[in-house]
């Protein structure tokens, strides 16, 4: 650590985020429409902008608070051990390189695994997202209550993009009955294309619940700490509370979330089982 912030001073902390996020904002507004330069796979993608932010940041976080960063984009030191940051630069990359404004920057602190801090900016429609364990939600700087009890039915859920055609863990197949079933049993569905966007919108009561299938922590993260600050639940499919080895993210009110967990089941009962069993 530097002299700057100790490790165990969660508001300083996220207040020196904040900075080094306010630092960084005009380049993301300015890099939007940014093309797809270093691929991945089939359709996942980089640009320019994805690079140099996540340097940037990288560099002022570790000056700053002498915190090591686990980016998306260069990696780094283990996520599930020690105090780390857990960055993406920008979340949602294929909205950003076409011009659509639901794209976000992602940063969370991680204690031995545990998410402590969020923060989800959405630099372009100027929403900022912030919070901590213990604190509370701060939407644009401004606090807001903590987070009702609503069910299912009447709530907006917020899903991850898929190939109904994709294996995997959870096959895009299952997914595509989870969406069936969702479109009978909530009150409407979203498709934002950003799973940070989701999960924040959750913990400030935009939507009701989300789901993410992403294994990746720096997607989840974040939201996971976000909704946890704002009273509400995160965890995996099976109900475990979300750490950064989790392989996905089921974030909501105590009330809908357990409506969800059930819903989830029913869509995809044997993946939702071997991960209980720890077959996969």
């Amino acid at each position: 650590m530097t002299d700057l912030v100790d490790d165990t001073d969660l508001p300083l902390l996220m207040a020196a985020a904040e900075s080094v996020l306010d630092e960084v904002s005009g380049s993301f507004v300015e890099g939007v429409g940014s093309p797809g330069v270093h691929y991945k796979g089939a359709h996942d993608f980089a640009t320019e902008v994805d690079l140099a932010l996540e340097r940037r940041i990288r560099q002022a976080l570790q000056t700053r608070t002498g915190i090591e960063v686990y980016g998306e984009e260069f990696g780094g030191p283990e996520a599930a051990s020690g105090t780390r940051w857990i960055l993406d630069p920008i979340d949602g990359t294929f909205n950003y390189s076409v011009g659509m404004p639901m794209a976000s920057m992602l940063l969370a602190l991680a204690v031995d695994g545990e998410p402590v801090i969020g923060l989800t900016r959405i630099p372009l429609i100027g929403q900022n997202f912030a919070g901590y364990a213990g604190g509370g939600l701060l939407v644009n700087g401004e606090r807001v209550p903590m987070m009702d009890e609503a069910p299912l039915q009447t709530a907006v859920i917020g899903l991850g993009a898929f190939n109904a055609r994709a294996e995997g863990r959870f096959p895009g197949a299952a997914r595509a009955e989870l969406q069936r079933l969702l479109s009978y049993r909530a009150g409407r569905m979203r498709m934002t294309g950003s799973n940070g966007i989701d999960v924040a919108y959750v913990a400030a009561g935009v939507f009701g619940g989300a789901v993410s299938f992403s294994a990746n922590a720096w997607d989840n993260a974040a939201g996971a700490a976000l909704v946890r600050a704002a009273g509400g639940i995160a965890t995996d499919v099976t109900g475990r509370p979300w750490t950064v080895d989790s392989t996905s993210l089921v974030a909501g009110n105590g009330q809908l979330h357990a409506e969800l967990l059930q819903v989830i089941g029913e869509a995809m009962p044997e993946q939702v089982a071997a991960l209980r069993t720890g077959r996969r």
